[in-house]
């Protein structure tokens, strides 16, 4: 399927709550959370593209890196892209229902896979749809990332256990969903953790685990100290607090404190394989991926999510030849530049 019509069957799959716009950047749908806006004003979704945007790339051309090496290893899995789908769930209220959450998480785990990378499956409003996406990993071989939301302690042991029964290579906390509005409008009560919380969370994993939603140096350094194998740099898309700065602002800072002690991910705005590079180059070790994958994956399910996976691997070659970027596990903070 060409890219036109996969972007015309997704907007026609979720008419009336996701436009498709030309350029996602959250102007369009501010304020529409359910659905797929950022928060009050929107301040949150479209500080993401513009902090991305604040940087440039410097071309060069003179060089011998030849051949962009794509491939790292992540939780002890190979990966041919440093691209992750992010965790995302509430398709009925926030997309329409074209596809059920199982659906959308199998969608996500096998289009990950045929990309050769992993995807995440998500908790939310609904017990079932945590239930769904550790179902979809444990049918592929635990070759997903369970993220459970910041609920009860005994009920994230609970998820926990699940998780391990699936055999998940590793599993997430996404924290920054403290406070989303979806949470509360079903009833579902989240918030925020101590840092013996997490420590006991993290304890009862026995897997590496991810600590999601992490916006400043300071809660970094406590995540990593609680025992955190990874962090995700992230506003939650925007959709939890309103005026947030964009992750490419704050990842610098963070990535200084705590990249040589955890594995720094960045989830925010990311469109291309050019916004991949510049988040690589600004400190991370790969990045998640969340609102392109879902007109994927309403588009044309699993291939459509392999489709745009790999197009940004695409897009991140041929930005890292133009830069002299050999690998992506060695990216220069020098291939970037400010914009004036």
């Amino acid at each position: 399927m060409e890219l036109a019509e996969l972007r015309k069957k997704a907007r026609e799959g979720m008419k009336g709550y996701c436009r498709v716009c030309p350029v996602c950047d959250g102007r369009a749908c501010a304020g529409e959370v359910p659905g797929m806006g950022g928060a009050g004003s929107g301040a949150g979704f479209t500080a993401n593209l513009t902090a991305l945007a604040k940087w440039r790339l410097n071309m060069r051309t003179i060089h011998s890196a030849r051949d962009a090496d794509t491939s790292l290893t992540l939780f002890g899995q190979p990966l041919s892209m440093p691209i992750l789908a992010a965790p995302m769930t509430g398709m009925l209220y926030n997309t329409g229902g074209k596809l059920s959450d199982h659906d959308f998480s199998e969608i996500i785990i096998d289009g990950c896979l045929a990309a050769g990378t992993l995807g995440s499956s998500a908790d939310g409003a609904d017990a079932s749809m945590f239930d769904g996406g550790i179902n979809s990993i444990a049918a592929h071989g635990g070759k997903g990332i369970p993220f459970v939301k910041p609920r009860a302690q005994e009920v994230i042991f609970d998820r926990i256990r699940e998780a391990q029964k699936a055999g998940a290579v590793a599993m997430g906390m996404d924290v920054d969903g403290a406070g989303i509005i979806t949470m509360a409008l079903k009833g579902q009560p989240v918030g925020p953790k101590s840092f013996m919380e997490l420590k006991e969370v993290i304890d009862a994993a026995k897997m590496p685990f991810i600590i999601k939603g992490i916006m400043t140096p300071d809660e970094a350094v406590l995540a990593v100290d609680a025992g955190a194998a990874a962090i995700v740099v992230s506003n939650h898309g925007g959709r939890a607090l309103d005026h947030t700065p964009g992750v490419a602002e704050v990842l610098p800072a963070i990535a200084a404190r705590v990249r040589s002690r955890a594995i720094v991910l960045a989830d925010g705005g990311v469109r291309s394989g050019v916004d991949v590079l510049k988040l690589l180059a600004l400190g991370a070790h790969a990045v998640l991926v969340g609102r392109p994958l879902i007109v994927g994956a309403v588009g044309n399910g699993r291939e459509g999510v392999a489709m745009l996976l790999n197009k940004m691997r695409s897009e991140l070659i041929s930005a890292m030849l133009l830069t002299g970027t050999a690998s992506v596990t060695a990216v220069s903070p020098d291939i970037l530049t400010p914009r004036p």
